[in-house]
């Protein structure tokens, strides 16, 4: 039962019925040292249509294993849900010579997301190198409850460096959205710039798709491992409950 002063995004009402809210409770926040969060978690009940992702999205959610989440943080706003309109996308040089080295050197699919010791050891050297690890390395089985297992129908962009696997993007799908969820890949291909490639082909993926949306995560000003994203544009942003669009 969700309360009823719980801040539930409005525009994501007519699911409220079927959201059980699994944690509300304050935590660090993970992406701006010293703040406090609050994220309220859900666990979106079935039946599940594709069109209850979209909503969710379009109204701030995120999602993380098997749950969703949204942000409610009491003294902050920097979270700021991001997300394009495939078709008005348009590349710049930068992002250009991205794709150009790309196609001279990597091969790259969409498929059933796996987990294997590739896969997990990729995931953790990203993480260490980035300084985004907090713990201990994960597990096959951390990796599976944290990519793998999923609310919404997910695809997985395998790419590789002289067959060697060098990064992996996992993608949800919509009925008119895409969604980035978490993207990791080998320090030693960073001249390949994969976090940037990985967001190019889950736009070009929308497009070949009929996907009108590509939801990139959340902006954080003040994160370097988030604001990258304001070089995606034309792009809106969810601000105080409205979309806007940003053009820097």
């Amino acid at each position: 039962m969700i309360p009823a002063n719980d801040s539930f995004p409005e525009s994501a009402a007519p699911l409220r019925h079927r959201m059980m809210l699994v944690q509300d409770a304050a935590s660090d926040c993970p992406y701006i040292d010293g703040e406090p969060a609050r994220m309220p978690l859900y666990f979106p009940m079935p039946p599940r249509q594709s069109e209850d992702t979209d909503m969710l999205l379009a109204a701030g959610f995120r999602r993380s294993s098997q749950f969703v989440y949204h942000t409610n943080c009491p003294n902050c706003c920097a979270c700021q849900p991001i997300r394009l309109r495939a078709e008005d996308f348009k590349l710049t040089k930068s992002l250009r010579r991205v794709l150009k080295k790309a196609e001279r050197e990597l091969t790259w699919r969409w498929q059933v997301p796996q987990v294997d010791a590739d896969r997990v050891r990729l995931y953790n050297d990203h993480r260490n190198v980035r300084g985004l690890a907090h713990d201990d390395d994960i597990s096959a089985s951390d990796y599976e409850t944290f990519l793998i297992a999923t609310c919404w129908p997910t695809l997985e962009l395998e790419i590789r460096y002289q067959d060697q696997l060098v990064g992996v993007s996992i993608m949800d799908i919509g009925q008119e959205s895409v969604s980035a969820v978490y993207t990791h890949f080998d320090p030693i291909a960073s001249k390949f710039s994969l976090g940037t490639f990985a967001v190019l082909q889950q736009i070009q993926w929308a497009k070949d798709n009929g996907r009108t949306w590509v939801y990139l995560g959340l902006y954080v000003a003040e994160n370097p491992h988030l604001n990258y994203k304001s070089r995606f544009v034309p792009q809106e942003r969810l601000i105080d409950g409205q979309w806007r669009v940003c053009l820097e």
